[in-house]
Formats: C-alpha cells, structure tokens, sequence
C-alpha cells in the first residue's frame, strides 16, 4: 500500500497542474513534456524515457485515456491496458516526474497548460509536424527528438504473442 501512495502522488489533475509547474518554475526547473499511449510498456519506451527526462530536470507525461487512444485507430482491441494500468506502471519510472491523462484526440491544449520548456516525440516524427511546436518554440522552447529503439513497438509484442 505505500507504494501506491507514493507512486499515486505522480498523478496530476490538470486543476493541480498549475501549483505544481508554479513550484517548479519558480525553482528554475526544465520542464520536459512528452505523450503517448504507452499500452505495453517495454524497452522502447523506457529507454525513449530515460533520454527525454536527461534533457531536463523534471518531466510530465501526457497519457491518452483509453478513450483517445481507440479514436487513434491503433486496433479495435486497444488499449490492452487501461488508462489507470498503464498510469500506475509509468509512475514505477524514476525518470517520470508526473502524469496527467488528456481525452483530447491530441495533447495541443494540454501543451499550452505547461508550456514546457522542452517537448520531445520520437524521431518517426519530424519537429515541426510535433503537436504543439509552435506554443514551445514561440516561448522560445525546443522540440527534440529521440531515436527509437529498434526491434521494440508494443504492435510488434501483440504479433509476436499472437504467433506463438
């Protein structure tokens, strides 16, 4: 049970979101952003983590509910593992500052509620197609990407587990 507490503390309401980025902010803190599904947590994503956290000093997941995550389209099964699952499991990461949900089909406007210093995605996107590029550049932010891991995407673990 301590546990849980102490990983339920990284699990931020978008009403507490604001007093937190003020303590963080006022400390002089680099606030790195980042988003995802993060269905079947595996190598990929945790080193994808561990990098994109290296590059400031605290960092905020966005994690799609698992109703945005079905209107992405990945598979009608999707997501394996719901929204509170797959929360619960990122928060076990050090690299994770906090988490917050978003039901948007998109984190735009939960990226205007951080204005993060940095915002990071994977180099399958190019920086200026990144949602949200033009709110982190115009406060003089960065947009970074991060080399996948090859061999690692949670479609290639539901095939592989598929086939056996």
């Amino acid at each position: 049970m301590l546990y849980h507490k102490k990983l339920s503390e990284k699990f931020i309401s978008k009403e507490s979101l604001p007093a937190l980025l003020k303590m963080w902010n006022e400390a002089n803190q680099k606030i790195v952003f980042t988003n995802g599904c993060f269905d079947i947590l595996h190598r990929g994503h945790v080193e994808y983590l561990c990098h994109a956290r290296d590059l400031g000093d605290k960092m905020i997941v966005g994690l799609n509910t698992d109703a945005s995550v079905k209107r992405l389209g990945k598979s009608p099964e999707r997501p394996i593992n719901n929204e509170e699952t797959r929360a619960f499991v990122l928060a076990a990461l050090e690299c994770i500052d906090a988490i917050i949900l978003f039901d948007e089909d998109t984190p735009y406007d939960l990226i205007k509620l951080v204005q993060p210093d940095i915002l990071v995605k994977g180099n399958d996107y190019k920086a200026e197609d990144i949602v949200g590029y033009d709110i982190v550049k115009a406060k003089g932010g960065s947009v970074k990407t991060i080399p996948l891991v090859q061999g690692f995407s949670t479609t290639m673990l539901i095939e592989k587990l598929r086939s056996e």
